[in-house]
Order: C-alpha cells, then sequence, then structure tokens
C-alpha cells in the first residue's frame, strides 16, 4: 500500500484517498435505479444535505494566545426524525467527509429502523495538542457555535473519533446553560452520571461483532478458532477484538496509528488494552511482531475488520486481502473500486451501515431513557441491541439473496426506500 507523504495523516492512510461525499454519492447513484419507482422523484434529497454549517471554533490558549479551528456541523436528511450523529476532532476533518458521514448516518438509522434522521459534526484539531482545559474551550466554544442547531428533538450529537463521554458532558452542559434548564437528551454518549446508558461505550463494537457472527452463520464458517485482524483499536476496534476473542476467535493482527502488530499464534487483547493505556502508544508491545503497516492488508484471516478511518481498503491494496468476510467497523472505509475487486474474489463485506448500527442503536436507548427518567439494566440493553441488529442483518440478507445484490446494496435499498417514503408522505411545505 502506498503511504501518504504528509505530516499530518497517520501513516496507514492511502495517497489516493478518494474524497468521501463522492463515495457516498456514487452509492446512492448505483441503489437508484433499484428502488420502487414511485420514490424516484425524491431520490435528488439524498443527494443534498439539508443543511451544513461551517463555523470559526477561536480558544484561548493556556499560554494567553488565541487559536482559531475550523468546525462543523451538517444535517443530511431529517425525514425521519431528529438529526443523529457524532463529533470527532481530528486534524484531517473536511467538509466533504463530515457530509459523507452525515449521509452515511441518514442510511445507518433507517436500516436499523431508528426515528432519527442523518447528522454529522467536527472540528479540524489535533486533540493530542491540546490540554484538558483547552479541550474542554474548544468544546464548550464549538457547541455555542452550533447552538442553534442542536437540540434533543432537532439534532443529538454523539461520540465519534476522538471525543467521549466527557466532552458530551461539556456540551451537555453547555448546551443546558443556554436553555436555563439541564437538558439530558441534548447528547448521547454522556457518563452515567448525567443520564447515560450502561452498554454504550461497547456498543459499536458489540454491533460489529454480531453482524459478523450473523455473517459467519450464513457462510457456515465458526467464530470458535477463526482468525481476526482488526485495524483501529480505540472503542470500535478494541471492543469487537475482546469479543471475538470470548467467542473463540484469536485475534493474528492489530493495526493503529502508531504501530502495526502481528501473532499467528493470537495477541492478548486484555494485555495491548492495557499496554495502550500506560504508554499511549501499541510501540514496543511484548507478544507480539511489528510488521509494516502495508502488510496488515496480506495477513491471512477470516474476518478483517476495519475500524479506523474512510477509504483504508482502497484500489491499490484489495487484491491483496485474505479475509473470507470483511465487517465494516469504520464509515466508509471501503472504496467502490476496492469493492469491486473484493466482490470478484467472492469475499463478503458487511456494509458499514449495518454492522456499526449497534452505536447509534443503544444512542437511541440512550435517548429514550432521558426522556422517560427510567433506566434500563446492561443485560436489557445488550439484549434489545443484539435483537435489532441480528434483525435488520436478516432482512438485508434475505434481500440480497432474493434480488441477488451485495450486502451494501440490499441495505441501501431498505434505508433509502424507508427514507424516501417518509419523504413521499410528508410532502413539501410550503
Amino acid at each position: 500500500m502506498t503511504t501518504s507523504s504528509s505530516p499530518h495523516l497517520p501513516s496507514y492512510i492511502s495517497a489516493e484517498n478518494v474524497g468521501p461525499w463522492h463515495i457516498y454519492l456514487h452509492q446512492v447513484d448505483q441503489v437508484a435505479p433499484l428502488l420502487d419507482k414511485s420514490l424516484w422523484p425524491w431520490v435528488e434529497t439524498l443527494r443534498r444535505p439539508k443543511r451544513a454549517l461551517i463555523v470559526d471554533v477561536p480558544i484561548r490558549l493556556d499560554n494567553g494566545e488565541t487559536a482559531h479551528f475550523e468546525g462543523y456541523r451538517v444535517h443530511h436528511n431529517t425525514s425521519r426524525g431528529p438529526g443523529k450523529g457524532g463529533i470527532r476532532y481530528h486534524q484531517d476533518v473536511t467538509l466533504s467527509e463530515v457530509m459523507a458521514l452525515a449521509g452515511w448516518m441518514t442510511i445507518k438509522n433507517a436500516v436499523v429502523n431508528v426515528p432519527f434522521g442523518g447528522a454529522k459534526g467536527g472540528i479540524r484539531v489535533d486533540p493530542r495538542q491540546l490540554s484538558l482545559s483547552e479541550l474542554e474551550r474548544l468544546t464548550r466554544r464549538y457547541t455555542s457555535e452550533i447552538g442553534t442547531m442542536i437540540g434533543p428533538d432537532k439534532d443529538i450529537p454523539a461520540p465519534d473519533m476522538n471525543t467521549n463521554a466527557q466532552v458530551m458532558a461539556w456540551m451537555m452542559d453547555t448546551y443546558s446553560m443556554g436553555e436555563g434548564r439541564t437538558v439530558t437528551g441534548v447528547v448521547t454518549g454522556k457518563p452515567l452520571a448525567l443520564g447515560g446508558s450502561l452498554g454504550r461505550q461497547d456498543a459499536t463494537g458489540r454491533g460489529v461483532f454480531v453482524t459478523a457472527r450473523e455473517a459467519a452463520k450464513k457462510l457456515g464458517l465458526p467464530i470458535a478458532g477463526a482468525r481476526v485482524a482488526v485495524q483501529g483499536f480505540g472503542n470500535v476496534g478494541e471492543a469487537s477484538a475482546r469479543m471475538f476473542v470470548e467467542a473463540g476467535a484469536k485475534i493474528v493482527a492489530i493495526q493503529d496509528v502508531s504501530a502495526t502488530l502481528y501473532n499467528p499464534a493470537g495477541l492478548d487483547i486484555k494485555a495491548l488494552k492495557a499496554y495502550h493505556a500506560a504508554e499511549r502508544t501499541l510501540v514496543g508491545a511484548p507478544g507480539a511482531e511489528s510488521i509494516a503497516p502495508q502488510d496488515f492488508w496480506t495477513v491471512p484471516c477470516e474476518f478483517l475488520v476495519p475500524a479506523a478511518l474512510e477509504s483504508q481498503i482502497n484500489q491499490y491494496n484489495a487484491a491483496g486481502v485474505q479475509a473470507r468476510i470483511i465487517v465494516e467497523g469504520a464509515n466508509g472505509p471501503t472504496t467502490p473500486e476496492a469493492e469491486a475487486i473484493l466482490a470478484e474474489r467472492d469475499i463478503l463485506v458487511v456494509p458499514d451501515v449495518l454492522a456499526n448500527a449497534g452505536g447509534v442503536t443503544v444512542s437511541y436507548f440512550e435517548w429514550v431513557q432521558d426522556f422517560s427518567s427510567f433506566f434500563w439494566s446492561e443485560e436489557e440493553i445488550n439484549q434489545r441491541l443484539e435483537r435489532i441488529m441480528a434483525e435488520a442483518f436478516g432482512a438485508i440478507w434475505q434481500l440480497a439473496d432474493d434480488r441477488k445484490l451485495s450486502l451494501r446494496t440490499a441495505a441501501f435499498v431498505i434505508g433509502c426506500s424507508r427514507v424516501l417514503e417518509a419523504r413521499l408522505v410528508r410532502g413539501l411545505y410550503p
């Protein structure tokens, strides 16, 4: 794989990174002819975000200087309910990326049939370069700048890359100060002390594992003894890796921004998590061989879980992938060119709009719990999540089998149909 020459990009980002919004539009164009003809007049709404906001986020640094950062919040579609989507802090955030992520959220929410539309936000910042107090000031200023777009019945942000429960707490508090009352439902992914939900931290990774398990059942592939390679070691990658191990699989490769680790006998995920927590890197982790970033894609395995950034599997590395099933823990990790290559090689791709929908599903649970002020046990949440994910997978698999479609195309047919049906019956005002 060709690595980027830019010092601002992680080493595993391709220099030929396809624009995320163009990937999303390509996916919509592919599925449009497959939709019911009554929906065709409304397809254009999927190609146009409802609204997009670009904001300047000035903050005072600890040294007294003022720094400016560019922030975004995009509502892609709200036909089925309030906008829902995360906030990411990353030095390479762009409007194209945020628009695509919002579009995928629209489809994702419809695929698992939760009553939300699609939204997304982000700030172009390297959070590792800021102190905790600077991050708080950045979060609060950003929240105030996008305050007109968010609300518990308008748009509900959540954590995403490099944001967490603490960031959500700052957002909730900032919004609540403006409202003059505590508004817990304005964000999800909050700390438990502020109305957060049990099971939320592992929810996306759990959804990845559940869809992987369901796909494996269809192919007659046992999880026990299976080899798994995971790109990304944040909440999604670590949680899904841990659940694979609990089911008897072995993680043979892990890649994150700091290192690419390999052990054909299996990596110790608990030990790696502890090492990463202490060292803030996977470099030098015990019990693993360090390999070149591009070699990650050629590791022999049954399951490959890309859980990092967009366009990781592309036309340059798809031919070398040795997995049987790819389960997309990240948003948009596979380019259209790569997907065509994978299809020719009979590698099954479980698409992001299904595979990583566990997070937004439990975010929906949190939102409902906040409104009712009645909270469920973690066992109840996990059971409800598994049921929704398994049922959504079953419906997509059945449609794909009936109409001879890829899982991604089938998921888009279901998701787009639900969104456009809502748009059709709502009509236009005025």
